[in-house]
């Protein structure tokens, strides 16, 4: 298997570079073959984007513009200092799904969803319990997500 630590500090930062550019993984992979001679599977590179912390960009394709409906109420609210939902691109290792959520009084939070289907909530904040209110409405929003 595959580590960062076997990379220089130089080779770090222009993974990172690349990765600013807008390289996916399979682009990452290639170029690492093709300038180091470090041939490396789709799953390392993946794991070693989540070692070094890099957030590789998404192309965003724009939707048809719909009615809004009583779902899309649950948006304006997050954008309105509701509650947001994200999900993650590269999962946590050992997890079904991960992602981010912001609560409406600004808390931020990691959540999961293990192997087993328990969701769990790791926020930036120890000890943090968000609102009944919050938690209604993440649910709802990681509903629609997880779709």
């Amino acid at each position: 298997m595959f580590s960062s630590s076997q990379l220089s500090d130089d080779q770090k930062n222009a993974i990172r570079q690349w990765a600013e550019e807008g390289a996916q993984m399979a682009e990452i992979q290639k170029r690492m073959n093709d300038l180091w001679q470090i041939r490396v599977t789709y799953m390392d590179t993946r794991f070693l984007i989540l070692d070094l912390g890099i957030t590789l960009k998404t192309e965003v394709k724009e939707e048809p513009k719909k009615e809004e409906t009583a779902d899309d109420a649950t948006e304006a609210d997050a954008a309105s200092g509701g509650v947001s939902v994200s999900r993650d691109e590269i999962v946590i290792p050992g997890m079904m799904f991960s992602g981010k959520v912001q609560f409406s009084d600004g808390e931020r939070a990691l959540w999961y969803v293990d192997n087993s289907g328990r969701l769990g909530l790791d926020p930036d904040t120890p000890a943090y319990r968000p609102t009944q209110e919050d938690i209604m409405s993440f649910q709802t929003q990681l509903k629609q997500l997880l779709r």
